[in-house]
């Protein structure tokens, strides 16, 4: 079987991986370079929290548990698997984090109430809060290191035989008998028998190019749904090996003592077009709140600021499956690819090869067809969410 995949972020990466260990055929594109979409701007937050409803967490907890699976011990590995810890100060927080906790523990999630005690031998530099109400640990989440990920799927990739094509834009798609032609910005045509549209927040365009719609949102303005302000400081001596979310800010490990931070009431104003510098007011914004959760940070600076753009299907669930009326089209878009990149990579591979999975009933693209109880998606965000 001949394929081409669009997209060679995380999710097209490892399914080009998984296709071509299959024995698939398989071209990989990308109209930049590896990992140059959502992938390169991605808090990495590998977990199934707060995912409804329950057959989406139920696709997440597969993402977590195969990143678990898979990341190989020590250096070479892309997970941090240190857990997260998550605070609240007001009553409004801490009812959300009762009724997650409750919700979890239902489902048998990695997820205790701890004291004040416990939360400072996790976070030995944390500085709570007198009025902290409520602290929770989840055991079992982890952050990802996105390009460590993408390096590993691409070189199995490779190894597997597929064909990796960057700088090239795909103009058309049609069909060919019971096939498809890739027509390529360099003038080439890939005759194949699948193709795969990984394209991130692209995708709604490049299904358009084969006469397909693919409900997946667009930026628009400053602040909507798609866009947030992630930050990375210089290295510091912070003693921290999990996620925080904290009311004012989120905080993870960015590698070699740099930490990522992120704000979610910040966003209003993001926008990737503007992108506000390391010195500016932004960015001694998050300064000041990264000096409030944690000591050791006199000395912290912000290296850059980036605008993440979030791959957002209209009701904020993933989209995977076959393009209606196009069987050789298959499309894949998703918000939390990161979480869902090691499980749809597999599972994708094994429906193309005529192993039909279950558990992507409740995402194919038909449901925007025949129900739209699914509604928008989830606003506004609540503390911690990606």
């Amino acid at each position: 079987m001949k394929i081409a995949i669009i997209g060679a972020g995380v999710i097209g990466a490892t399914l080009a991986a998984r296709l071509a260990q299959r024995g698939a055929e398989v071209t990989l594109l990308d109209q930049n370079s590896p990992g140059s979409g959502t992938t390169s701007t991605s808090y990495a937050w590998v977990n199934a929290n707060g995912k409804e409803p329950p057959a989406y967490y139920r696709l997440n907890l597969a993402g977590l548990e195969a990143h678990t699976r898979l990341s190989p011990p020590g250096e070479q590995g892309w997970l941090g698997l240190g857990g997260h810890v998550e605070f609240a100060v007001d009553n409004r927080h801490r009812e959300n984090l009762e009724a997650r906790i409750k919700r979890l523990k239902s489902w048998n999630y990695g997820v205790e109430e701890i004291t004040a005690e416990r939360a400072r031998a996790l976070l030995p530099d944390i500085a709570l809060p007198a009025d902290v109400q409520l602290i929770v640990h989840y055991t079992h989440e982890a952050y990802a290191y996105p390009a460590k990920y993408l390096a590993h799927m691409l070189g199995e990739a490779r190894d597997a035989g597929a064909v990796l094509r960057t700088g090239v834009a795909v103009t058309g798609l049609n069909a060919n008998g019971q096939g498809a032609e890739v027509h390529l910005s360099d003038g080439s045509i890939l005759e194949v028998d699948k193709v795969v549209s990984a394209a991130g927040r692209w995708t709604r365009a490049l299904a358009a190019l084969a006469g397909a719609s693919v409900p997946v949102l667009e930026f628009s303005k400053p602040g909507d749904i798609v866009v947030g302000y992630l930050a990375v400081t210089n290295p510091l001596p912070v003693r921290l090996s999990r996620l925080i979310t904290s009311p004012w800010l989120n905080v993870r490990p960015a590698g070699g003592g740099r930490l990522m931070l992120q704000a979610l009431d910040l966003d209003t104003t993001a926008d990737p077009r503007e992108i506000p510098g390391p010195t500016s007011e932004l960015a001694n914004t998050f300064l000041r709140r990264l000096q409030s959760l944690l000591g050791n940070t006199e000395g912290a600076e912000i290296e850059k600021i980036v605008v993440g753009q979030r791959v957002m299907p209209e009701d904020g669930r993933t989209i995977v499956g076959p393009a209606p009326n196009l069987p050789w089209l298959y499309v894949v878009a998703t918000h939390s690819g990161i979480t869902l990149a090691p499980y749809l990579g597999e599972a994708i591979a094994a429906e193309l090869f005529g192993e039909r999975q279950d558990a992507f009933d409740e995402f194919r693209i038909e449901r925007f067809l025949t129900d739209r109880t699914y509604g928008q998606p989830y606003t506004p965000r609540k503390p911690g969410e990606q």
